[in-house]
């Protein structure tokens, strides 16, 4: 396989710092350089889990509709409520069975949890503060202020906007929605989303390797990680590091996806064709990160074919640790503004090293660590074996991204870190 440029690929000088960009930097470049997808489409709100709002939700109605009882109990129409005062039972009113004329103020039903007051009704006497004898309700003890009442718009005012635009869809929202009568929604596009793993040492899981061969891992990894963040892959190749082959690799998918993404091929080795063949087929906008793990990076647009604009291009790293935190640090958030989010960062929180954790300072490091209460309730991180980033056993059951400065090396039990939290919202 020849190891010389192939024609065509522009050859120039590095233009970027020696050290790399630094993270927030580099964020605030990508984010800067990219506008939301545009177009919508409308889905059934059981299939919106995830999505984008394209648009504002508007109740259509009040929710409930209905003053309702909080509690199984009896309304009455009097201003007064005293131990000792009575009023006959005059009927009922069940959730999807209300009471169905005016309550008079010497009057009382009997009332369950939800159902509708009917008009009149000024309080539901909490059941448990009453006795009743003959048909006849007797109140025994003070009730206090509380009317146990829910309002007619306790959920929603008609016309109230229930999601703004931009809003990402989770299990509350979609319940609410359902609650308040709203059976679909304009939904976002999705970022079309294309894998290239490059690496003439790679070879598929299952199969026997030859010298110097290893398992191909990035691939799932990123995979995965994409799917768990809510961006399944349209497609995903896996290329030998031939200058040709990459080439087409990068414009095929450049042609059918909204965002590409390439693993390995990025430093500046011999055979690491990445960089220069984004120069030839769009352009760099930045190399190198100022991170540890993950400063081969490289981050710019290709072109699509027939004058068809651009897509970005994220060049990650080869090391499978390095490409997971740099596709969550810059990759994640370009997605989300494309979706027409606002990207929403990893929460951060304060926590304490609860071991000593040898490192050499010169970059700042994002290190995986496992989160710990300690018995004072403490947060405590717990770093584990290796943080190298060819190991991605230290990914395993991480909780923790650690902020580590740069000016730090080696850190002693208790010192104190900001850390990025690796969890996802449930609602």
């Amino acid at each position: 396989m020849s190891s010389a440029l192939p024609a065509g690929v522009p050859v120039s000088a590095d233009p970027f710092p020696p050290e790399g960009l630094p993270l927030e930097q580099a964020r605030c470049l990508v984010l800067a350089s990219l506008q939301p997808l545009a177009g919508c489409r409308t889905l059934p709100l059981e299939q919106c889990l995830g999505r984008v709002c394209a648009a504002a939700v508007i109740a259509p109605a009040a929710v409930p509709g209905f003053r309702a009882s909080i509690l199984d109990g009896y309304a009455i129409a009097s201003p007064t409520a005293e131990p000792g005062q009575c009023w006959p039972l005059v009927g009922r009113s069940a959730a999807g069975a209300p009471f169905e004329r005016t309550l008079e103020p010497h009057e009382a039903i009997r009332i369950l949890t939800g159902a509708p007051l009917p008009e009149g009704a000024v309080r539901v006497l909490p059941q448990e503060l009453v006795e009743v004898e003959a048909g006849e309700l007797r109140l025994l003890q003070a009730t206090g202020a509380n009317p146990w009442i829910r309002s007619a718009e306790e959920e929603a005012a008609p016309g109230q906007e229930l999601l703004a635009c931009g809003e990402r869809l989770g299990p509350a929202d979609l319940a609410r929605l359902a609650g308040c009568g709203v059976a679909e929604l304009a939904v976002a596009p999705r970022p079309r989303l294309g894998l290239l793993v490059s690496g003439d040492e790679l070879v598929p899981a299952g199969t026997p390797r030859g010298p110097g061969q290893i398992w191909e891992s990035n691939g799932t990894l990123l995979a995965c990680l994409c799917e768990r963040l809510g961006y399944p892959l349209l497609e995903r190749r896996v290329v030998g590091d031939d200058p040709i082959a990459l080439r087409q690799a990068l414009a095929d998918l450049a042609a059918c996806c909204d965002v590409v993404v390439s693993t390995g091929g990025v430093s500046a080795g011999d055979t690491d064709w990445i960089r220069p063949l984004l120069a030839e087929l769009g352009s760099v906008a930045f190399w190198k990160l100022f991170l540890k793990p993950g400063r081969p990076f490289a981050y710019g647009t290709l072109q699509r074919p027939a004058g068809a604009g651009s897509v970005p291009f994220f060049g990650l790293p080869g090391n499978p640790v390095a490409a997971a935190i740099t596709a969550l640090q810059l990759l994640w958030p370009a997605l989300q503004q494309l979706e027409g989010a606002e990207p929403d960062p990893l929460p951060r929180l304060r926590v304490r090293l609860a071991g000593p954790l040898k490192r050499g300072a010169g970059r700042p490091e994002l290190a995986r660590a496992r989160l710990r209460v300690g018995p004072a309730g403490e947060l405590l991180a717990m770093t584990e074996g290796s943080q190298a980033s060819s190991r991605i056993g230290s990914l395993q059951g991480a909780d923790l991204l650690l902020e580590i400065p740069a000016e730090l090396g080696s850190l002693g039990a208790g010192q104190e870190l900001w850390a990025q939290l690796l969890r996802l919202p449930l609602f």
